[in-house]
Parts: C-alpha cells; structure tokens; sequence
C-alpha cells in the first residue's frame, strides 16, 4: 500500500446500492481513518447521487476505474453477487485491499479462485459478516469463549425478516439459504467455537407463493451438528408481522447465555389489564448500523496496521458450504455431511 500507516486510508466503493450507501456514508463520517475517494455503479445517477449525498469527490460508471487509479488503496465490493468473485480477482490482481459484501459467489470453484488471487497478490481481504460485530453478539461470543457457560450443548438462532424481499432479488440472490441463512451460518461457527459437520434443513413456502414458484421457500428450520457433537437449530422466516427478529442463545453445561432483540426503548408498561413493550426495531439497517461501522473500522484498521481480519475469505467459504448443503439437505430430505460437499469444508 502506498500510504504509510499514519495516512488515512484511500479507499474507491464498488456499488452505490441500499448497502453500497450504508458503508459509504460509515466510512465518510464516522471512520475518520478512512478517505472515500470514489464510488462507482453501473448506474451512473446512484452513483453520482451517493457522490453528492456523502461528499465523495469522483463517481463513475465503470469500477475499473477505481482499480486503475493508484490513488486508490482498497475497495469496498457491494455490487451484485453474481460480480463479487470477479471483481475480488481484478481488485487483487490490481493489488488493492478488498473488503467483499457476502457470499463471495454461489459457486466453490469461483470462490477457490477469488481466494488463490487474493493469497498471490498478498492483500488484506475481509467478508462481509457484520453480525459478528454487533455488540450484543460479541458479547456472547466472548463469554462463551471465555468459559462463562462451561461446554457449549445448544446454540439457537432465530432470524425473521419483517418483509420478504422481491422475487427479482431471490431470483439472482441464491435464496433463502446462501442470502438470508448465510449470516445465520457464519453466526453458528462464530459463537459455537467450532466447525460444523453435518445440516438437516426443512422449509416450505408460507408467506408467499411468488417465492415457491421462483424456486425458492421462505419459511426454514435448519439443525447443524457439530464436530463435538453439540447441536445448533436455526429457524428462518421472510416475514415476522412484528419487526426485525433477532435473537440468539448459547446453553451450556454451566448456564446459558442469551441475546434478545434490540428495540427503540427498553421500557415496559405494566398495568392490571397487560404488560406492553415497545416492538423489536424493525429492519436490519436499523438494528446493525453500529456493526457496519464496527467491521468498517477492522478493516481499515487491519490494512493500516497490517493485522489479519478477524472474518476472514476462509470465513465466507465455510458458510457457502453449509449453505450449500442446507440446498442439497432440502432436496433429498435427509441430513447431508459437510465432507460430502467436496474440497475442503
């Protein structure tokens, strides 16, 4: 990197998207290590009205413009997913630090390469799971590491979106699994501490019948076991009437952990006739700003000062993997070994 570790870091964004604009505006205002120099779209007036919004000097059309400027020291890739692992290979090529939206692509022979061209070109590379970085879930993860609960047993983890995206989106996102689940997957190995070895999933559609015939189910139950023999349960739902569900819960031979939803107060109201309490926040943008401006931070701080990001390119494989396999448990209805997914898990 051409800037030295006491300069701020010059970085360009590919993708002036919902999360193109969430890791913009963090970088600009509340990362003051970081120099947002460019961000590009292949919209041309996102990308220019994101330039305005946040100050950003240069907007453009073609990314590539970004990895040819020397002025520029790392990306941000929030284009679509089915770019993710071509950009990630250019942007290494280019020998630019790459911070990448999850997953990495959809398919394990396209992930191999990205990783192989980001290992060549010997630059900083993090994924995109930002639920690692959100306090609450930290926390937890922190104190199971540090024994608080004794021997993990059962991890469970709900996630409920309060609307189902549109069918346009699932059609091109991998669905339920490899988009939604995806972080639910990383989450597991993040606060279970170790690998996982086999998934069971079942899912229906239950909210919309759009998503049945695009191919997909947008109600999931997900059951991973792990090495040790310690199991995780995952449930999933594209609609929650109440908000943004979210809640997690580690059980352990010497107690439990738990992390419940964050909502816009933590007031209650008691009364002879009910107890009332305000509902869960109500959409992801609200519930993990602080997160995305968490992982922000590790980045640049890992380019700067050289230190390996904590999620890493390995990181977002193993969650296609068990993303992958939750597909394939579906289909044949049965549980479906990670060691049957080829490669490495």
């Amino acid at each position: 990197m051409s800037s030295a570790n006491s300069k701020r870091l010059r970085i360009g964004v590919i993708g002036a998207g919902r999360i193109g604009r969430v890791h913009a505006e963090a970088l600009r205002f509340r990362v003051p290590e970081a120099d947002v120099r460019a961000i590009s779209d292949v919209r041309l007036d996102a990308a220019t009205d994101a330039s305005q919004t946040f100050g950003i000097p240069k907007a453009c059309e073609d990314y590539h413009e970004l990895l040819n400027d020397r002025e520029i020291d790392a990306v941000i890739i929030c284009s679509p997913t089915d770019t993710h692992a071509r950009i990630i290979g250019e942007a290494a090529k280019a020998g630019k630090h790459i911070f990448t939206e999850k997953p990495i692509d959809l398919e394990l022979s396209k992930i191999d390469a990205a990783l192989a061209a980001v290992a060549s070109a010997g630059v900083k590379f993090q994924v995109g799971f930002n639920r690692r970085f959100d306090p609450n879930f930290k926390a937890l993860a922190d104190q199971v590491r540090a024994g608080k609960i004794g021997k993990p047993h059962l991890v469970r983890i709900t996630s409920r979106d309060p609307s189902p995206p549109p069918v346009s989106y699932i059609q091109v996102s991998g669905g339920l699994f490899l988009d939604m689940a995806i972080h639910d997957f990383d989450m597991a190995r993040y606060v279970g501490g170790e690998e996982v070895e086999e998934v069971y999933a079942t899912g229906n559609c239950l909210v919309d019948p759009a998503i049945g015939k695009a191919g997909d189910i947008d109600t999931a139950v997900i059951v991973l076991k792990y090495r040790s023999g310690a199991i995780c349960t995952i449930d999933n739902s594209r609609q929650a009437v109440y908000g943004y569900d979210q809640r997690l819960e580690v059980f352990g031979s010497q107690g439990c952990l738990l992390a419940s939803n964050n909502a816009p107060t933590r007031t209650e109201l008691w009364t002879a006739k009910s107890l009332e309490a305000p509902k869960p926040l109500h959409f992801f943008l609200e519930r993990y700003m602080d997160s995305y401006v968490a992982e922000m931070r590790e980045f640049v701080r890992c380019v700067q000062t050289g230190a390996e990001p904590s999620c890493t390119g390995d990181d977002g494989r193993k969650a296609v993997v068990l993303g992958l396999a939750a597909g394939r448990s579906l289909k044949e209805g049965r549980p479906v070994k990670i060691s049957e997914m080829g490669g490495k898990a």
